[in-house]
């Protein structure tokens, strides 16, 4: 009996990590529902938007100071920049975009763009040269082809919308149960075919801020390895605290997000709360999708790694299509279904890729490794001798070590930006 315990707590300890991105998928399809909801009670987007990074400050900030305060190390100006840069391209920029853009087209359609951010970071990370495209490999034709069909299936969602498919219908529609007639979206049904298009780009610019986000870390370390060779470190190396680094992340988002919203809307009224469903959002979005979401994501990918927790992304589309499709009465069409099919199989594409080379990049370079009380293990590469040639190797090193890591960890992001 002690024997058969053991074992039972020994599978659920290996599954902790599978149930936690299932859970966090779940969490974050709801935060597309509420957004939807919130938009069409005619809250000012810009307004949600400032709210939620406030709510997700005021959240993580008291446990990160309770909880770090002993391990946090001293803030810099380099780790300043880095939080003020993660807070606009990967905050409060990102999610202006993207909000607009669920407000002009569907939730299913936003979370289906979303899959995008890996292919994208690929094509500006051989555009910057931070990785090459290796066609004479399978890991690079696979990462290739993976985005092609990824922007194709995009093409596929917004310019064809093909046949209707009735799976299921509740009747219950929650949209046009809470609009009001002041709503500034009440008269812009998202059917438009200028609407989707518009929506289409907004997503797409979104999604490009991700991937700039991402590039721009890549850079940073770059800079890190020609300033104090021989190691390479990133903010959650420099700053290895979890709950910090995501509350300086949201406190800049926030300042960010609030002078915007305050230079587009001035009415106070506008910026009252209820006991309602903008209330309901901003909470919920703040708390669960930029604070707790976050963290555990975090702590997923230091147990199983980036790769692993971005295969669970396509399951928040799949939840977000079926909640969608049963509260919003959301229609599900076939160029719909067709594009969401090829954005997946081309996520994977080029998440196989990516693991492909990490894995091969694992063997040949020599490292050494030790573990970090908070952070984990961290790799140090071995550089070579200080000379003309080995500055190249470095940064040649370097980019190609860890653009992949980067790239791949794309989709991980999505709980920072709630889809």
């Amino acid at each position: 009996m002690t024997m058969g315990t053991g074992q039972i707590c020994n599978v659920f300890h290996g599954l902790k990590p599978v149930l936690l991105m299932v859970v966090i998928q779940f969490a974050l399809a709801g935060v597309n529902i509420l957004y939807k909801l919130a938009a069409h009670d005619g809250m000012n987007l810009r307004i949600l938007v400032a709210y939620r990074f406030i709510f997700g400050t005021a959240f993580l900030l008291p446990i990160a100071l309770f909880i770090e305060r002993k391990s946090r190390p001293k803030l810099t100006w380099m780790v300043l920049l880095q939080g003020f840069l993660s807070g606009l391209f990967g905050g409060s920029l990102a999610q202006n975009l993207y909000i607009e853009s669920l407000a002009l087209t569907s939730a299913i359609f936003g979370s289906a763009i979303a899959q995008l951010i890996p292919a994208i970071t690929f094509i500006l990370a051989v555009i910057f040269r931070l990785e090459k495209l290796n066609l004479k490999n399978l890991a690079g034709k696979a990462k290739v082809m993976g985005t092609l069909m990824g922007i194709g299936g995009a093409m596929v969602m917004t310019f064809y919308k093909g046949m209707e498919i009735n799976i299921w219908s509740t009747h219950v529609d929650l949209i046009h149960a809470n609009r009001q007639q002041h709503s500034h979206l009440a008269s812009t049904p998202h059917t438009d075919t200028g609407n989707q298009i518009l929506g289409c780009l907004l997503a797409f610019a979104s999604c490009l801020c991700y991937a700039i986000w991402l590039i721009i870390q890549v850079i940073l370390l770059i800079t890190k390895v020609l300033i104090n060779p021989p190691f390479y470190t990133k903010m959650g190396v420099t700053y290895p605290c979890y709950y910090s680094s995501t509350a300086l992340m949201s406190a800049m988002g926030s300042i960010q997000a609030v002078g915007y919203a305050l230079c587009k809307e001035r009415e106070w009224s506008q910026w009252k709360l209820g006991w309602n469903i903008r209330l309901l959002t901003v909470a919920y979005s703040g708390i669960m999708a930029t604070g707790l979401s976050v963290t555990i994501i975090a702590l997923c990918i230091r147990m199983r790694g980036p790769l692993f927790v971005s295969v669970f992304n396509p399951l928040m589309l799949v939840l977000v299509a079926i909640l969608a499709s049963l509260v919003l009465e959301e229609k599900l069409h076939l160029g719909s279904v067709l594009g969401a099919v090829l954005i997946v199989c081309g996520l994977y594409g080029v998440l196989w890729g990516k693991g492909k080379e990490i894995e091969k990049m694992s063997n040949s370079v020599p490292s050494t490794t030790f573990h970090h009380q908070d952070s984990g293990s961290i790799d140090i590469v071995t550089m070579p001798p200080d000379n003309n040639k080995g500055n190249s190797n470095n940064i040649e090193s370097l980019t190609n070590n860890n653009a992949p890591k980067a790239t791949s960890s794309a989709v991980s992001t999505n709980s920072k930006r709630g889809i």
